[in-house]
């Protein structure tokens, strides 16, 4: 019979076979059915769907101190390409999840009930919480189970999002859509003159497979054509002449996307996976990997009614379409709006560092941190409660050959419980790419970032890991112990 922990590294097989070309880390011996998609992928007719933004879900009790929610784990029926059914594994039969609104300072508390066939963790991404309930990967709610999370909401305001977690499964669990947006508010904020209301809008990103027969195929990125906002291919949206804050998310398992307008417009950062920028920075691309967050500012204003501007990945393969999605400006409204000069404020100076660690992140022959892959019987660090570290990461694989995928060469860097900030990337201050606080961080083939962090706010268990998903359930992955 398989014990629970074979059966999940049987799990793993199949999935890093999905995502990577199997044959440069196993051998002759790895086998070949999985390495890539059994069938055609759906036609791709853009801009066919309007982007929907997904909805608030209710709390099924407050109070002052707390908000109590339920979600049930299962599978549902959605559109993603036009006229096709695919079937998704949900948070409360939405694709992505439904989105919950956390006020700093007041509880939220969620009840998850796991209706699925596979294990599951929920992780809060971004989020400050008890070991507890921080969705360890070996800490999973096994089919038929629930389990309640609570998450304090002691930081501050941030686009966060939860996500499955149970280990040799994340990546395909979340592909097929286990995943949806927590947004954090605080009182600065929303005092902050910000668009806001119908005016904030989440993007959120991710490629897919979806085959004629419209089965959402798992399978490593260089075979998914689809590109998904929101949960619909390549929609469109529309949008007054004015300023809007856009909240755009990489949730794609294992690819990179350099976003930008066809137009090359500038637009405004003004946050990042920690929150609000010190200060706006005008950029005219985004490069982004998997489970970061930017949050910026675009006036669509400069447009006249009845114009269009397309969003595209300049990082699309040169098979592959680079639209992402297409913006329609509609009549001129009245706007109040506008970013300040500052947003927040100047963070303290970092505490000298007690500690200096060194990383470097592997893909082949195998998906390691430090040569060695996850064992959560393992500690691979302990750091002190309150100590501020400076770890160097380093992304050692090479670069691809000239004109083939290069996806699963990248490293998207995540540490759980604590932000961080880059101080250098590449031997060099880090610059705009890099500002801000940080929960994940890319490295693209050869890279090194150096980050500090002080551990904090809570002790216990905890893991970082890569979070190209593919990377981290194929072992790429360490446990970090934070002790009082």
């Amino acid at each position: 019979m398989l014990n629970r922990r074979t059966a999940l590294k049987t799990v793993a097989a199949a999935g890093a076979v999905a995502l990577f070309p199997w044959e440069r880390i196993t051998g002759s011996s790895a086998p070949k059915a999985y390495a890539s998609a059994t069938a055609d992928p759906a036609p791709i007719i853009p801009f066919a769907h309007a982007m929907p933004v997904p909805k608030v879900l209710a709390p099924v009790s407050s109070t002052p101190a707390s908000q109590t929610y339920e979600l049930r784990m299962r599978e549902a029926q959605t559109e993603i390409v036009k006229g096709l059914t695919s079937t998704v594994r949900t948070y409360g039969g939405c694709f992505p999840g439904p989105t919950i609104r956390a006020a700093q300072g007041r509880e939220v508390v969620i009840r998850q009930i796991n209706q699925l066939s596979v294990d599951t963790a929920v992780h809060l991404h971004g989020g400050h919480v008890p070991s507890a309930h921080d969705g360890l990967p070996m800490d999973t709610i096994a089919p038929g189970a629930e389990r309640t999370y609570r998450y304090p909401n002691e930081q501050r305001a941030a686009s966060l999002w939860y996500h499955d977690h149970a280990h040799h499964l994340e990546a395909e669990n979340v592909y097929l859509g286990l995943h949806g947006l927590y947004l954090l508010y605080d009182s600065y904020e929303r005092s902050l003159p910000l668009p806001s209301g119908a005016y904030d809008v989440p993007l959120v990103i991710r490629d897919a497979r979806v085959e004629v027969d419209g089965t959402l195929r798992y399978t490593r990125p260089s075979d998914c054509p689809h590109m998904l906002v929101n949960g619909k291919e390549r929609p469109y949206f529309k949008v007054a002449a004015r300023k809007y804050r856009l909240r755009v998310y990489n949730a794609c398992a294992n690819r990179y996307l350099k976003l930008r307008f066809a137009d090359g417009a500038e637009f405004t950062q003004i946050a990042t996976d920690g929150g609000l920028l010190e200060r706006p920075v005008k950029r005219t691309e985004l490069v982004m990997l998997g489970g970061e967050r930017v949050e910026i500012v675009v006036d669509f204003s400069r447009y006249g009614p009845g114009a269009s501007v397309v969003l595209e990945n300049a990082g699309a393969q040169p098979s592959e379409r680079p639209e992402v999605m297409r913006f329609d400006v509609g009549a001129v409204t009245a706007d109040q709006s506008y970013v300040p000069t500052l947003l927040a404020p100047e963070p303290d100076p970092l505490p000298s560092p007690t500690v200096q660690r060194d990383f470097e992140l592997r893909t082949f022959p195998a998906m390691t941190i430090n040569g060695l892959t996850y064992d959560p019987d393992r500690v691979d660090v302990t750091a002190r409660l309150g100590a501020t570290e400076v770890w160097t990461i380093r992304n050692v694989d090479v670069p691809a050959e000239p004109g083939k995928p290069d996806f699963h060469l990248w490293h998207s860097f995540h540490t759980h419980l604590t932000y961080f900030r880059v101080l250098e990337r590449n031997g060099a201050p880090a610059g705009v790419r890099d500002a801000g606080l940080k929960d994940t961080v890319a490295l693209g083939p050869g890279e090194s970032v150096r980050i500090a962090m002080t551990w904090g706010p809570y002790p216990g268990q905890y893991v970082y890991h890569c979070h190209q998903l593919g990377h981290s359930s194929g072992g790429q992955m360490g446990r970090v112990d934070v002790v009082a």
